[in-house]
């Protein structure tokens, strides 16, 4: 399955989106926190980006919750 077309890539996109949002941050703002560029986190929210536990770990620490809080999602939700 292509990366652009994965529907867990896409779910985990959206879970990061709507914790950003909840922050109140932009995806610059994201990105200057967790050290990541912006377009990496847009890419993030679009899905298509797989993330490595480096940056998983970062974005954890940037949006200050747990690296499994930012699993807690169906790759069959919002898709």
């Amino acid at each position: 399955m292509a990366v652009m077309n994965n529907p867990f890539l896409k779910a985990f996109g959206i879970r990061i989106k709507t914790l950003r949002l909840q922050k109140g941050f932009s995806q610059e703002h994201l990105g200057l926190i967790a050290e990541l560029d912006r377009t990496y986190i847009s890419g993030i929210e679009r899905g298509l980006r797989n993330v490595s536990l480096i940056n998983l770990e970062r974005l954890a620490v940037a949006l200050n919750v747990e690296p499994a809080e930012l699993l807690n999602f169906s790759k069959h939700e919002h898709v």
